[in-house]
C-alpha cells in the first residue's frame, strides 16, 4: 500500500469535529449537518437546473454569454457567507501576479491555507476506494456552509462553500449528497457539472475535478469551482486534433492534444450537444479510473471545453522519487495547478516564482503522465496526426484508452 503525508485542505469548519448523534424527530435530529435527518426538512434555497437545454449553438456563435441568475445567486450567497465570517481567511486579500513569460502562469500567495494543520496520511495507489462513513464527508458539514440545492429530490445535489478558498466564489458541487458516492466519475454526475458550467454563463467560472491519487483528499464525490478573471495558461495552449467522435445526436466531439505546454493532456470540444461532450469525457475518465490511472479535469468555456490530465505524480512522491526542492513548496499538481494557477504557501516561493520554475515543475509532472499510461516509446510519428471518426459506443473501452495513450506521448 502506497501512502503520502500531506496537510489536508480544510473545506469545512466541521472537518475536525465529531458529529453528535441525536434522536430523530419530525424537525430533524437538531444537528446542523446535511445528514438524512436534517437535510430533507431544511429550508435551503432551491435552484432548478434547466437540464433540457443541451444545445450549445447560441454560445458557439462567438458572442459573450449573458450572466445568469445562477451566477448572481452563487456569488450573492458566497459573499453572504464571507460577511458572516465562515471562511478561514480573506482570499480577496491574497496577493496574485502573472508570471512574465510566454505562458502567463498565475501565481497566488496564500499563506493561510495550510496553517495549524498536521500532515495526514493518504492512500494514493487506488483511484477507486469504497466510501467510508467514519471519515469526514460532506454530510457532516454545517447547513450554513451550503448555498443552495439543485433539485428537490431526497438526495439533492448541492453547492457549498470551500472554507479554504483558492479564489473568489470558490465552491464545491456535491452530486446527490446523501447517496454518499465515493470520488469517482459517472455519466450523470459529470453531466450535472457541465450543466452548472453552462448555466453559470461566465467564461471566468471553471470547474475542476481531482481523482483519488491525483490530490483529492475527501472520498465523497465532489467537483470544485471558482472565478478567476484571467485566462488559465492551459486555455491558451495550441492544440492538434487527433480524433473526431460522432455523438448520439449526430454531433461531433473533437478530441485534441495539447501542444507546447509543459503537461500532456486531452482537450474535448463540441459544437452543439452538451450531453455528447459529457459522455465522451466521462467515458474516458471511467476508462482511466477503471485502469487505476489518477487524473485531473478542468471544465472551461461555460462547459464547451474540457481538458483531461492523466498523471501519477502522487505515486512517485510516495516512492520518494520527487525532488525535495519541489516537495518543500507544498504545491500539489492538482487540476488548478496543472492548468496554470499556482497557489504558493511561502512568500519566498511567490517572490522567486518564474516561468522557468513553473516549467521545471510541470516537466517533472509530464514525465509521470507518460508513465501513468504505461508508455515507453512514442506511438505517433513525429509529424503524424490521427484523424478518424468513430461512434461513442466504442469510446468507453479500447478507443478511449488508445486516444489517451496517443495524446500523452512525447513528440
Amino acid at each position: 500500500m502506497l501512502t503520502i503525508k500531506r496537510v489536508p485542505t480544510v473545506v469545512s469548519n466541521y472537518q475536525d469535529q465529531e458529529e453528535t448523534a441525536s434522536e430523530n424527530s419530525e424537525a430533524g435530529c437538531g444537528s446542523n449537518c446535511l445528514g438524512n435527518c436534517s437535510l430533507p426538512v431544511s429550508k435551503l434555497p432551491l435552484y432548478q437546473i434547466t437540464k433540457d437545454k443541451v444545445d450549445l449553438t447560441e454560445e458557439a456563435s462567438g458572442e459573450e454569454p449573458r450572466m445568469s441568475f445562477l451566477h448572481d445567486l452563487l456569488l450573492g450567497q458566497w459573499e453572504d457567507r464571507m460577511n458572516r465570517g465562515l471562511f478561514r481567511y480573506d482570499v480577496t486579500s491574497c496577493e496574485t501576479k502573472i508570471i512574465p513569460g510566454e505562458y502567463g502562469f498565475v501565481a497566488q500567495l496564500n499563506e493561510g491555507r495550510h496553517l495549524k494543520k498536521r500532515p495526514t496520511e493518504f492512500r494514493i495507489d487506488q483511484v477507486l476506494q469504497p466510501f467510508d462513513e467514519n471519515k469526514f464527508n460532506f454530510t457532516k458539514i454545517g447547513q450554513e456552509e451550503m448555498l443552495f440545492r439543485l433539485d428537490d429530490s431526497k438526495s439533492p445535489s448541492v453547492v457549498a462553500i470551500n472554507v479554504s478558498p483558492i479564489e473568489y466564489g470558490h465552491v464545491l458541487l456535491i452530486p446527490r449528497v446523501l447517496d454518499c458516492l465515493p470520488q469517482r466519475i459517472d455519466h450523470e454526475s459529470f453531466l450535472l457539472a457541465l450543466y452548472v458550467a453552462k448555466e453559470a454563463a461566465d467564461p471566468f467560472f471553471r470547474l475542476g475535478y481531482n481523482s483519488l491519487g491525483a490530490f483529492a483528499t475527501i472520498n465523497h464525490l465532489h467537483f470544485q469551482a471558482y472565478y478567476l478573471p484571467l485566462p488559465f495558461p492551459v486555455e491558451k495552449a495550441p492544440i492538434s486534433r487527433i480524433v473526431t467522435v460522432k455523438g448520439y445526436q449526430d454531433t461531433e466531439v473533437i478530441i485534441s492534444q495539447l501542444l507546447n505546454y509543459p503537461v500532456r493532456g486531452l482537450v474535448f470540444e463540441v459544437g452543439k450537444s452538451l450531453r455528447d461532450l459529457s459522455d465522451a469525457v466521462a467515458s474516458s475518465c471511467i476508462c482511466l479510473q477503471d485502469n487505476n490511472i489518477p487524473f485531473n479535469v478542468l471544465i472551461s468555456d461555460c462547459g464547451r471545453r474540457i481538458i483531461l490530465f492523466p498523471q501519477c505524480y502522487a505515486e512517485k512522491q510516495a516512492l520518494g522519487e520527487v525532488s525535495q526542492e519541489l516537495l518543500d513548496t507544498q504545491v500539489n499538481p492538482a487540476a488548478w495547478e496543472i492548468s496554470g494557477h499556482i497557489v504558493l504557501k511561502r512568500r519566498k516561493d511567490f517572490e522567486e516564482a518564474s516561468e522557468e520554475y513553473a516549467w521545471r515543475r510541470f516537466q517533472e509532472v509530464k514525465a509521470y503522465v507518460l508513465e501513468a499510461v504505461g508508455l515507453q516509446k512514442p506511438i505517433l510519428e513525429e509529424n503524424g496526426i490521427i484523424q478518424e471518426e468513430d461512434s461513442l459506443d466504442k469510446l468507453p473501452a479500447l478507443e478511449a484508452q488508445r486516444v489517451v495513450q496517443n495524446c500523452t506521448v512525447q513528440h
